[in-house]
């Protein structure tokens, strides 16, 4: 094997595992704004908010709900905007990464209904 190939090996593996990383985060992305429109929608409708987090920690998957942070803010007029926002620590799945993370952000609103 060439100097040549081995270096092309290595960067098609970097690109291999960046593209793993990209559709894992899209995906837990996606996730996390459905959790976050579902709790909206009860958030407008019930105005016990402990019910719109309750309805997100059931939507998401099992490995994320423990992790998650959800806010939620229901005002009592009717109209206005109840607002949920669903966040979560993701650590970097590649090892090679040392298990570097971020945070990733979900929000929805929907209006109060009487």
């Amino acid at each position: 094997m060439t100097l040549e190939t081995v270096m092309v090996i290595g960067l098609l593996l970097a690109v291999l595992l960046a593209g793993v990383e990209a559709v894992v985060t899209a995906g837990l992305q996606i996730e996390l704004q459905a959790a976050a429109r579902e709790g909206a929608r009860v958030a407008a409708t019930d105005p016990d908010p402990q019910r719109a987090v309750a309805r997100v920690r059931e939507v998401l998957p099992a490995t994320l709900s423990d992790r998650a942070s959800v806010l939620v803010e229901r005002p009592d007029r009717a109209g206005a905007l109840a607002r949920v926002e669903v966040s979560v620590r993701h650590r970097l799945v590649n090892p090679l990464l040392g298990g570097l993370g971020f945070d990733l952000r979900a929000k929805a609103s929907m209006a109060v209904e009487p």
